[in-house]
């Protein structure tokens, strides 16, 4: 990992840390109700937060540091591939090639690459918009779905809230048992949703 890629996770991960740049011990205490403000207890507790945070931040630290080492190993096995490779053949794509050069900027151990030309980059482009055309299927099938498991869903509950009910529920057990399934139905969709 780059000093860089360092910097930018110790800046994003460390500098908003500590407690108090979260909520000061005054506006701690204001969370509780006013009658427990006072409370010497409320300190401690603060306190004891403040700890754990700066455990916390001393174990984000390290791992930021091992990241960077493994990183640096990864970058230095690549280039030992990349010697073998000029040798004879080795398992070593043009994507983690490609990845170093964006990652650590182009060495005398990979020089640049050429630059395309109109007829070199026809093809590619072509390739890249059947790729973006076919994700784009995908996700619309994928929306379409989720937008009717969503409107069952919603209908359900429609037939639910009015006591329009399904002629396979009965009264009792039988009805319980399809509200459940159909909020859970609802929570799976919800869930599937959320996670993009």
């Amino acid at each position: 990992m780059a000093p860089m890629e360092s910097s930018i996770l110790s800046n994003f991960l460390l500098t908003p840390a500590p407690l108090k740049n979260v909520v000061t011990l005054k506006g701690f205490r204001e969370l509780f109700p006013r009658s427990l403000q006072s409370n010497a207890q409320i300190d401690a507790l603060y306190r004891e937060l403040q700890h754990e945070r700066l455990t916390q931040i001393d174990n984000i630290k390290q791992n930021i540091a091992a990241e960077a080492k493994r990183g640096e190993r990864l970058r230095k096995e690549t280039v030992k591939a990349r010697r073998k490779a000029d040798v004879g053949p080795v398992d070593i794509s043009d994507r983690d090639i490609q990845m170093e050069i964006e990652l650590f900027g182009p060495s005398a151990n990979h020089p640049p690459r050429k630059h395309h030309t109109i007829d070199s980059m026809r093809p590619e482009l072509e390739q890249a918009c059947r790729n973006i055309e076919e994700d784009l299927e995908a996700m619309d099938a994928e929306a379409t779905t989720i937008l009717q498991d969503i409107s069952a869903t919603i209908g359900d509950l429609s037939d639910l809230r009015y006591g329009k009910f399904s002629k396979t529920a009965g009264v009792g057990d039988e009805l319980g048992q399809e509200v459940l399934e159909s909020l859970k139905a609802l929570n799976n969709v919800c869930t599937e949703y959320a996670k993009g």
